[in-house]
């Protein structure tokens, strides 16, 4: 399954003078896109991208996905060029979420998640930094952090910071 968000505030809880000019409602064009992939059952892949175009789209599956894998995405546009690969659509603007086997259900509840964490915990994601807040819930979803015991989940992040450093000064500067 494939699907892209946008991370942002929203528009009627702006400033004023932070407000999208000329939008209403969900406009995007201040929200930092973030794609993913999910197998049914298996593992995660999500990034933020600064261009969600159908070849950022293809490059991502190419890098990820099964030869053999049959992608299951939304009716949007990005994913109507998509090559090598057998594809099922579902048209959500015309009410359909699931066809069969095709549906988005599983990346859509990761979206949830996230946002769940964004609107709930963090509060903000800077944009600098969206990519880190992204990284960690996949690390959350991919490593079953809710059947494994907090031990067991620390092992796991000290067993992941050995040999990587990163300073204060590093972090501010990226």
């Amino acid at each position: 399954e494939m699907d892209e968000t946008y991370i942002g505030g929203k528009e009627k809880n702006k400033h004023q003078h932070k407000k999208t000019q000329g939008t209403q409602g969900r406009s995007t064009k201040t929200k930092t896109p973030v794609v993913g992939m999910r197998s049914r059952g298996g593992i995660l892949v999500a990034a933020k991208m600064d261009k969600v175009n159908s070849a950022n789209i293809q490059t991502m599956i190419d890098k990820h996905a099964d030869a053999n894998a049959t992608l299951c995405t939304d009716e949007a546009t990005i994913y109507k060029g998509i090559e090598g690969y057998k594809q099922l659509m579902v048209n959500h603007s015309a009410g359909q979420y699931v066809d069969g086997t095709a549906h988005t259900n599983g990346i859509e509840s990761v979206w949830a998640l996230l946002k769940r964490g964004y609107n709930g915990v963090f509060h903000h994601f800077s944009d600098k930094h969206i990519g880190r807040y992204v990284d960690e819930f996949v690390f959350r979803l991919n490593d079953d952090n809710v059947k494994r015991s907090t031990l067991d989940r620390i092992d796991s992040i000290v067993f992941g910071f050995s040999g990587n450093r990163l300073s204060y000064k590093m972090l501010v500067l990226m």
